[in-house]
């Protein structure tokens, strides 16, 4: 099994700090258990997407992959607290918003799906509560972007994700891992998902990984892999796109990410490439200029005749808002799109059990 071989750092001289935040992470929870810190429930169906660990499980894509079906005949409305953008309070993102006014991931998915109403704000109750005033067009469900923690607002669904390669079980808490609380939390789960799990998992690995997670039995699991798509140029014609496939048709690629975890991505171009070489930033990483014209100079270097700079298309959210990127970077820039995938066949069943709470919960509202 893949994520066995992989060791997981573990800061273990850290062990006495992480006691301290474990007290005060389980205090916080046990207060919204007593119903002394109070969780509100809304008049509309509520599904939030987040996980137990600091880092990419993959937020994002699998938010998109809702939106996907669930926009076909629904009015869904996505609150994100906006992460590192540069405004203040509630902010519903128009088709003039930026990546600095609404937040990396928030720009990406009105950029992808221009018909779904998105929203940032930290405080997410006061967020529904203006969504809920709406009447052209109502609200019909509300997705929660990284919301597990945020308990002052009770979903009525709530995704867990943990990665393949860093399941849950294997982590310890911060400040020693990556966990923000501990396993415990995932009880509060309806549907976990493992991530970012190989295209060409082995049945054994999935009965593998379903012991060692130990879950209740009221949780449904899933599997799900990541796609890439056609590669297109960010600042040119989006529909000339390049499939992963055709990378070996190119002499170097430069890949260029500020994002919680580029290995899974690393690794899956790695195959395509023919030569391959990684500029890696920290997770939203604002490019300075002197990271710009660092990676104009990395990319000039590259002595291959056929090349690109390929990032991902949530940092491609961060270039699209840079009025003095360079003609070359402009010229060479292209992103690559991720799309999530529900292995085991399950796709029906996964997408039909999102469906049905939202139906049932718009009855009961």
């Amino acid at each position: 099994m893949k994520n066995t071989d992989r060791h997981i750092k573990l800061n273990k001289w850290l062990y006495p700090f992480a006691s301290l935040y474990g007290i005060g992470v389980m205090l916080r929870n046990k207060l919204f258990d007593w119903n002394i810190l109070k969780s509100r429930t809304f008049p509309l169906p509520v599904i939030s997407i987040g996980n137990l660990t600091v880092g990419g499980t993959g937020k994002t894509p699998h938010t998109e992959y809702l939106l996907s079906f669930l926009t076909k005949s629904l009015n869904v409305a996505v609150v994100s607290r906006g992460y590192k953008r540069k405004t203040k309070g509630f902010l519903m993102a128009t088709q003039s918003s930026t990546s600095q006014d609404i937040g990396d991931e928030p720009f990406q998915i009105k950029y992808k799906f221009p018909s779904a109403l998105v929203a940032v704000d930290g405080n997410r109750c006061r967020a529904i509560e203006k969504l809920l005033v709406l009447k052209e067009p109502k609200v019909d469900v509300v997705l929660l972007d990284d919301a597990f923690q945020h308990r002052y607002v009770k979903a009525g669904l709530n995704i867990l994700l943990t990665d393949y390669n860093r399941l849950i079980c294997d982590d310890k808490l911060l400040p020693v891992g990556n966990l923000r609380e501990p396993l415990h939390g995932r009880h509060r789960a309806n549907i976990v998902i493992v991530t970012k799990c190989p295209s060409d998992i082995k049945p054994i690995d999935y009965n593998i990984v379903t012991k060692r997670l130990n879950l209740y039995p009221f949780h449904r699991l899933y599997f799900s892999t990541f796609k890439y798509g056609g590669i297109y140029p960010v600042f040119g014609d989006q529909s000339d796109k390049l499939a992963i496939e055709n990378l070996l048709s190119l002499d170097d690629v430069l890949l260029v990410t500020g994002i919680a975890n580029p290995l899974y991505l690393k690794e899956e171009l790695s195959i395509h490439c023919k030569q391959l070489e990684a500029m890696t930033y920290q997770d939203h990483h604002n490019f300075s200029k002197k990271d710009l014209e660092a990676i104009d100079e990395k990319f000039a270097s590259l002595k291959g005749h056929k090349k690109i700079i390929l990032t991902t298309e949530k940092d491609a959210m961060r270039f699209l808002n840079m009025p003095d990127l360079q003609d070359s970077i402009k010229q060479a820039l292209y992103a690559i799109p991720v799309e999530v995938e529900i292995l085991q066949d399950k796709q029906i069943e996964f997408n039909k059990n999102i469906l049905d709470y939202v139906r049932e919960d718009q009855r009961n509202s």
